[in-house]
């Protein structure tokens, strides 16, 4: 049992893309969102600096975590395929 676990998570990471790709990805899809989204939200908020950085960060993490990151994993393990 404990080496079939072994192999599935060998499988699992000769199928994922690097993790350096990935980090340089998230660092290009950050940038301009941390730049951009503060300043087009700001408008619609009350002032407080914690409420605008909460705002920010709840629009930026899932368009990071739900569509930038899988969508670059899909385009990077059908590229190594």
């Amino acid at each position: 049992m404990k080496a079939m676990a072994q192999v599935s998570m060998q499988n699992t990471q000769l199928n994922s893309p690097n993790k350096h790709v990935m980090a340089l990805i998230t660092f290009l899809a950050l940038v301009p969102l941390v730049y951009f989204i503060p300043d087009l939200i700001a408008p619609f908020l009350p002032e407080g600096k914690l409420l605008k950085v909460t705002a920010a960060l709840a629009i930026t993490v899932p368009f990071i975590s739900y569509l930038v990151l899988p969508t670059a994993a899909k385009v990077l393990m059908r590229r190594s395929a």
